[in-house]
């Protein structure tokens, strides 16, 4: 398998520039909504933390693991609506690093049952390679190219990166029975060079999302179904999920991603705004002979600040 993903890796590099999907992928998409999405900042009437941790292919060396950490909070000036946020990611699949870090905000109106918001994130991308990685693995291609002793131009021969502006935009729509969004990623299509021979031109994903809160009658379980459908509009990825949440407190689920993997979701509320998933991630494809699946964690914080006249106070409530 290390073979393998070499493999790809030098093929890759032996064009001018890569073109792939880079956004990462996550399981529990509806809990961090503005980790693809700007316009989901300010969400609600709380400041919210986030955190997400993925461990992706168990079984396969450098399979990736991906962090996601973001803060956003509702502002309101005079009777304007207003949400503010930062997202930060760190991504590390095969010989790759991948970090971006930006900025959000988002415009809010109210419009009928709900709000409508339009939002743009702007930071940077950063591409990094462990070219260490690349050259403890000898490969010898064919009989005429030995890359121990002739090495490839467009192959980097310490490690490297590289480091590019990045733009996201997004509009999205929430009631309280009801949100949906979409988002497109990398606007400005950022070019991150390593080399003079090469480097990554990352092409915009377009995100599309939507879920329903409904309340089974007299019970305290409230039925959540969900989707998200990413593409780069060569290669598309659809997760559709359902959830079943009971007093506020608890929830359970299933996803599936088509031609990918079956998931299960679990978590709680635990006390104090402070909450905890898990997901599971069971291959469907072939990749389930060389993997036993993928992890994710996801923790959220929600609470909120209140102004005083001479001091200020934080009020933790539940959430979620």
């Amino acid at each position: 398998m290390k073979k393998a993903i070499l493999g790809v890796f030098l093929s890759l590099l032996c064009i001018e520039s890569v073109f792939s999907q880079f956004d990462a992928q996550f399981s529990q998409y509806m809990f961090n909504q503005s980790a693809f999405n700007p316009a989901a900042v300010g969400e609600g009437e709380m400041i919210q933390i986030a955190g997400q941790h993925r461990i992706q292919w168990v079984g396969i060396p450098n399979g990736g693991q991906t962090t996601v950490f973001s803060i956003n909070s509702p502002l309101k000036i005079g009777n304007r609506l207003h949400g503010l946020g930062f997202n930060f990611f760190n991504d590390r699949v095969g010989v790759f690093l991948n970090q971006t870090a930006h900025l959000q905000y988002a415009y809010k109106k109210h419009m009928g049952a709900g709000v409508l918001s339009v939002g743009v994130d702007v930071g940077f991308v950063s591409i990094g390679i462990k070219a260490d990685s690349i050259l403890a693995h000898k490969i010898t291609l064919g009989d005429y190219h030995d890359l121990t002793t002739d090495p490839d131009p467009a192959i980097p021969q310490v490690n490297v990166s590289g480091m590019s502006f990045d733009m996201n935009v997004g509009i999205y729509y929430s009631t309280p029975k009801f949100y949906a969004g979409i988002s497109y990623s990398h606007l400005n299509s950022p070019v991150v060079n390593w080399n003079e021979n090469a480097g990554i031109n990352l092409k915009g994903s377009l995100f599309l999302t939507g879920g329903y809160n409904y309340i089974l009658p007299d019970t305290k379980y409230v039925f959540k179904p969900s989707g998200l459908l990413k593409t780069n509009f060569n290669t598309m990825q659809l997760d559709l999920s359902t959830r079943l949440e009971y007093d506020n407190k608890y929830w359970g689920g299933i996803s599936y991603r088509f031609q990918d993997a079956l998931i299960l979701i679990a978590g709680l509320n635990i006390a104090g705004g402070l909450s905890i998933g898990y997901s599971y991630d069971f291959p469907t494809s072939k990749i389930l002979t060389a993997s036993s699946g993928s992890h994710e964690v996801v923790m959220l914080y929600s609470l909120e600040f209140v102004f005083a006249k001479r001091n200020s106070k934080y009020k933790s409530i539940r959430i979620l």
